[in-house]
């Protein structure tokens, strides 16, 4: 079985987790830069998050087999922050970068008007640059957030069918589906969707343009979540063919939009290689 995790923020996950994963199936990741818990304080910090999602995270996932992507963006919830807001005019000289295959995770947390400018404005970087976009749906007042990114969508010059419509559940996934979006649904063990309500949807709503991530990061969460809706897939009756659909034929199909997706591994794999001058092996050679 092969998986692709199309939302996953490695950079606060640890070695043993790609090791884990990969021993699941999963053998590609895309990671979307996002809130790290603690506000930053100038776009500087953003910077070096920027280039760690291009250079330390492939590293690390490489030494476990597993092809990395990321998707850069200022994040909903920093929108808010004037102190965060010149990473816009920072942003388009990481969007050229080979390693970068969509503008993400943009969109809504607290549905502000500062919020409604920064979606605007990278919805308008990915058209410029040619590359799909990935949008946060907020937490609070689901269905209300979901309307309103479909406003700003149809407004932009970036067609539908190239944004990924994110974090979706039983009450967004009809009209998410009706506007032509992408469809991602984040499974988590306590929160958002679980592996019975994803199969749930799956059987009303059918498999196309449906994309299953762990949306795993610093919280509680778990990098499995891929394989576990897989199987449970499975379990309900759905045949090979749907899972891989859905777990990696769609996910490679919305990120291949930039033309840039590369699931190769580079050439790192081993503990023989560094980065920088660091290997993933404490202490190695």
């Amino acid at each position: 079985m092969r998986l692709f995790d199309p939302h996953i923020h490695m950079t606060s996950r640890t070695t043993d987790d790609y090791e884990a994963m990969y021993a699941a199936g999963v053998r590609a990741v895309v990671e979307p830069s996002f809130w790290l818990g603690q506000p930053r304080t100038s776009p500087a910090s953003f910077l070096d998050y920027f280039d760690s999602l291009l250079g330390w995270e492939p590293f690390r996932a490489a030494q476990y087999g597993i092809a990395h992507h990321c998707t850069l963006a200022l994040n909903p919830k920093e929108a808010n922050d004037p102190r965060c807001l010149p990473v816009l005019d920072e942003l388009p000289r990481y969007l050229v970068k080979d390693q970068v295959v969509a503008v993400g995770e943009i969109g809504y947390d607290s549905m502000t008007p500062a919020e409604d400018t920064a979606l605007a404005a990278q919805l308008q970087l990915a058209a410029d640059h040619e590359l799909p976009a990935l949008v946060h749906t907020p937490h609070r007042d689901k269905l209300a957030g979901l309307r309103r990114t479909l406003d700003v969508v149809r407004e932009s010059a970036l067609p539908a069918d190239r944004v990924l419509v994110d974090h979706l559940n039983e009450t967004t996934v009809k009209e998410a589906r009706d506007s032509g979006c992408w469809l991602g649904f984040s499974v988590y063990p306590d929160t958002k969707m679980d592996e019975a309500r994803m199969v749930a949807l799956l059987e009303i709503h059918g498999p196309e343009k449906v994309l299953v991530n762990s949306a795993a990061d610093w919280g509680r969460s778990d990098p499995l979540k891929t394989r576990r809706v897989a199987d449970a897939m499975l379990a309900a009756g759905f045949d090979e063919d749907t899972v891989d659909l859905v777990l990696w034929r769609n996910p490679v199909a919305f990120y291949s939009l930039s033309g840039r997706l590369d699931l190769t591994v580079a050439d790192t794999a081993g503990t023989a290689g560094t980065h920088e001058g660091n290997s993933i092996l404490r202490g190695g050679e």
